[in-house]
């Protein structure tokens, strides 16, 4: 459920304010199982109830408040404050200690909390040349709680004990984004850039050190070109540019029992390659109306597109496989 108003003050000041209410709940059939967590590298389980078809065993629910202003300095000069909360049930941890990603979706339950987040941020909007071409600045921060995280040498592949294999701590996240586009005439197109970090603190994880999530990526860029050959013919163009993932992989080794033992780096402290490529595309429209003026019957398009115009090779995963000298 929500609430919302918009209210204006003078001429030149606009507030959005609103409340939302969510909740969540679990329902049966489900085992639910009950962890010791003294030790906490290994949660052992102590007990499990299982819970009829159809029967609610657990609820969440929370408000999430939010708040909009805008300050318009002139017709094409703007400032925008926010405040907004964000309760999520549903998780995705990724585990970056195997040798190929591995992602899993799962609920909040009696043993995983929802994550919620708090997030502020203002920005300056600027048009110019009679709204032709559009411009912002934007900084903001997000503070975390109950951010999720696999345990290290976690095991996950068909494991019913899944939950046991969780961490959970605090994150934070603030960045800079820049951004121009260019809406009318026959070239348009845009350029944004952002600069961002993201971080998590979990006290079973790195000694308890902040390490950068699975998705933190300090340097993106995206650049998009679209030109009206004709009015049926559209050629197009985008290019992006990521920071590489961060990865927690082997640096070292050591044999121990004639095996070799990986000796891991700190958690996402390694970086996969930069990711980039480039795609192209033309469309031809089939306009619905005749020559006379007339209307079609049908309007569709034709589009042609190459992906990775370049052929660079962006890592997805790297793989590692021991040699005995």
């Amino acid at each position: 459920m929500f609430i919302s108003n918009e209210q204006k003050f003078r001429e030149n000041i606009t507030i959005q304010y609103g409340l939302r209410f969510s909740a969540f709940q679990n329902l049966g059939k489900n085992t639910l199982f009950k962890y010791d967590m003294t030790d906490p590298k290994e949660y052992v389980v102590v007990d499990s109830i299982i819970y009829g078809k159809g029967k609610i065993f657990n609820t969440y629910s929370g408000f999430e408040p939010r708040l909009n202003i805008v300050y318009q300095l002139n017709s094409s000069l703007s400032i925008k404050a926010s405040y907004n909360r964000t309760l999520q049930y549903i998780h995705l941890a990724t585990n970056t200690t195997a040798t190929t990603p591995l992602d899993v979706w799962f609920p909040c339950s009696p043993n995983v909390k929802p994550q919620k987040s708090d997030q502020v941020a203002l920005g300056l909007f600027k048009n110019f040349a009679n709204d032709m071409f559009e411009t912002s600045i934007e900084t903001y921060y997000k503070k975390m709680q109950n951010v999720i995280d696999f345990r290290d040498h976690a095991a996950l592949l068909l494991n019913k004990k899944f939950e046991g294999e969780l961490r959970t701590g605090d994150g934070y996240s603030y960045g800079l984004e820049l951004y121009l586009k260019k809406q009318e005439g026959a070239f348009s197109g845009w350029i944004s850039y952002t600069w961002s970090k993201t971080m998590r603190t979990i006290n079973t994880i790195n000694n308890g050190k902040a390490f950068p999530a699975p998705y933190d990526k300090p340097h993106n860029i995206a650049i998009v070109a679209s030109y009206d050959i004709s009015r049926r013919i559209n050629i197009s163009a985008n290019w992006i540019y990521n920071t590489g993932a961060p990865r927690t992989m082997p640096t070292g080794r050591f044999e121990y029992g004639g095996l070799i033992v990986p000796i891991y780096s700190d958690r996402n402290s390694v970086r996969l390659p930069d990711y980039h490529r480039m795609d192209l595309s033309i469309t031809l429209y089939n306009k619905n109306t005749k020559r006379n003026g007339s209307l079609k019957k049908y309007e569709g398009s034709w589009n042609l597109s190459v992906y990775n115009v370049y052929n660079r090779h962006n890592a997805y995963s790297i793989n590692f496989q021991t040699e005995r000298k």
